[in-house]
């Protein structure tokens, strides 16, 4: 029996390698939307404002009032639910540095409520989050 050569292949097939590519590519274009808070809230609209990128505790006001604190729902009649919350989270960041979402519908009392107890709690630096686009006519200045 004659002993068979086998040679190298010169050239790759990389079909696997892009079918692969592509699912993954489609798999990711389809999760990458659900990825944001899944709060849904209507921010006010501003023309000006900061990007930020600091790490902080997001707390989200909802038309309903409802206040979120980083996805989890407390109760703000139960004051220390909320200083809890806020404590486990702050005790995972170097900065005491927090997020304010809230509806544009929501009452200015209770983002002002919301920012006294983040305030009593040793939050040093809280920002307020809006949608960056034109300011309606509720909005404009008189």
């Amino acid at each position: 029996m004659k002993p068979r050569h086998y040679h190298a292949m010169s050239e790759i097939n990389v079909t696997n390698l892009v079918d692969v590519v592509l699912v993954l590519l489609i798999i990711f274009m389809i999760t990458a939307p659900l990825l944001q808070s899944g709060i849904d809230v209507s921010l006010p609209a501003t023309q000006t404002g900061d990007e930020t990128t600091a790490e902080g505790i997001v707390v989200t006001i909802t038309d309903k009032n409802a206040v979120f604190i980083d996805d989890h729902l407390v109760d703000l009649r139960r004051e220390e639910e909320f200083a809890e919350r806020v404590r486990a989270e702050m005790s995972k960041l170097a900065k005491k540095v927090a997020y304010l979402r809230a509806d544009k519908g929501v009452a200015y009392g209770t983002v002002v409520d919301i920012l006294n107890r983040l305030r009593i709690l040793g939050v040093t630096n809280v920002s307020l989050v809006t949608e960056p686009g034109e300011v309606t006519s509720g909005q404009k200045r008189r």
